[in-house]
């Protein structure tokens, strides 16, 4: 079986095609675009590439198409992408700007492209839908709660390939094989005789921090969108509610200006007034621009606080694991994150997190109670799988 995921991120697009014999899996062809603003053309090329290659020699060679989908209203889990879907998805454009649109765009581009071939969504908020009932709530009036206004959790393929690989490196394969089975079982959260806290740090572009104990998210630093939790790129992360009307009343500012400050001039952007790119904001730090440095220092403090709250909410930590673009490639960031933790059992060797960079790797010093670890994002395997079971499932 052959599926093809289309991640389609705020401001990327990456692409696999991974081909199932049973149930391994081996990536055929691969490649991404950054700064992307023109997802249509992106995509053809996509297509154009798989041709070129060889990989396909027509569209039937495809069992199926997987996006890694955000947010839809009442929806979740892993999906066709019918108009039922992208009607539900397209209710939630102003929830997730900077991904809905570019998706539904995506997806409506393939059904195109490719007729007959499924289009799968595995929705990011999946993974949390057994997060504590305390974790889901906000402290407003149930007539909200009943509208939707509650805590989702984002990066959801990306935490849980982290819970399934970091289960693997610490050589807990009960958990690992729990995590794998999650969206499959009837009853998926399990209790171990020797219980696993994991914390997850997804740092890149966007960013967020999950708690998973036994293999199963006990929350995230996202919440109701992904405008929340960390600061994001260009997009605000947390802030009090009360900004907003103070904002409007005090400058007069409309609906449509407040959403376009809060999600695309805001974060990185708009703390460090540079660049919503941290390779930018580093250069402009190092230079002696003030408000660069600020922008860092702002991201290591919100990364320490969601991350300690979880180990706090788990009664301790057995591993911690940095992950996607900036987690991955990042050894200052990932020292200043775990600076000052060796009574908590953490503590880095600095010869081997400057050593490790864009690979998986242990980090963390021998003596260290808790394992640090650098695991390479792979939301596209997490979507592949679930979009082959999808099929297999439907098929039968």
């Amino acid at each position: 079986m052959k599926i093809l995921v289309a991640n389609l991120g705020s401001t990327s697009f990456k692409y696999r095609l991974i081909s199932f014999d049973g149930d391994d899996a081996t990536v055929l062809a691969k490649g991404g675009y950054e700064r992307v603003t023109d997802y249509e053309s992106t995509l053809n090329e996509c297509l154009e590439s798989l041709s070129a290659g060889g990989h396909l020699s027509s569209p039937s060679d495809l069992d199926g198409v997987g996006f890694k989908t955000v947010v839809a209203d009442g929806v979740s889990g892993c999906l066709e992408l019918d108009d039922k879907v992208l009607d539900a998805m397209a209710r939630c454009n102003d929830l997730a700007p900077a991904h809905n649109p570019p998706y539904i765009t995506g997806i409506r581009q393939f059904r195109k492209a490719l007729p007959g071939v499924p289009l799968i969504g595995l929705f990011e908020t999946a993974f949390y839908q057994w997060i504590p009932e305390p974790a889901k709530r906000y402290a407003v009036p149930a007539s909200w709660y009943e509208a939707g206004i509650r805590r989702w959790g984002f990066h959801g393929a990306s935490h849980k390939f982290i819970a399934e690989r970091s289960a693997e490196i610490m050589d807990r394969p009960d958990v690992a094989g729990h995590v794998r089975d999650l969206y499959i079982t009837d009853q998926p959260v399990r209790e171990f005789e020797r219980p696993l806290r994991v914390v997850s740090l997804h740092l890149g572009g966007s960013s967020s921090v999950t708690g998973i104990h036994n293999g199963v998210a006990i929350g995230n630093s996202m919440g109701f969108s992904p405008q929340s939790g960390l600061p994001q790129n260009n997009r605000v992360g947390d802030l009090d509610s009360f900004a907003v009307p103070l904002m409007m009343r005090r400058r007069g500012l409309g609906v449509d200006e407040i959403e376009k400050a809060l999600s695309r001039e805001s974060g990185l952007l708009g703390l460090s007034g540079v660049s919503n790119d941290l390779r930018d904001i580093d250069k402009a730090a190092a230079e002696g621009n003030a408000n660069a440095a600020l922008a860092i220092d702002y991201l290591v403090h919100q990364a320490r606080h969601w991350a300690g709250a979880y180990l706090l909410q788990m009664g301790g930590v057995d591993g911690i694991v940095f992950t996607a673009g900036i987690g991955e490639n990042r050894a200052d960031l990932r020292a200043r994150i775990c600076a000052g933790l060796g009574e908590l059992g953490v503590e880095i060797d600095s010869n081997l997190n400057e050593s490790v960079r864009g690979s998986e790797g242990l980090i963390s010093a021998a003596g260290s109670r808790v394992k640090v670890m650098v695991i390479p994002a792979n939301e596209e395997l997490v979507v592949a799988r679930e979009a082959r079971r999808f099929i297999q499932k439907n098929r039968n």
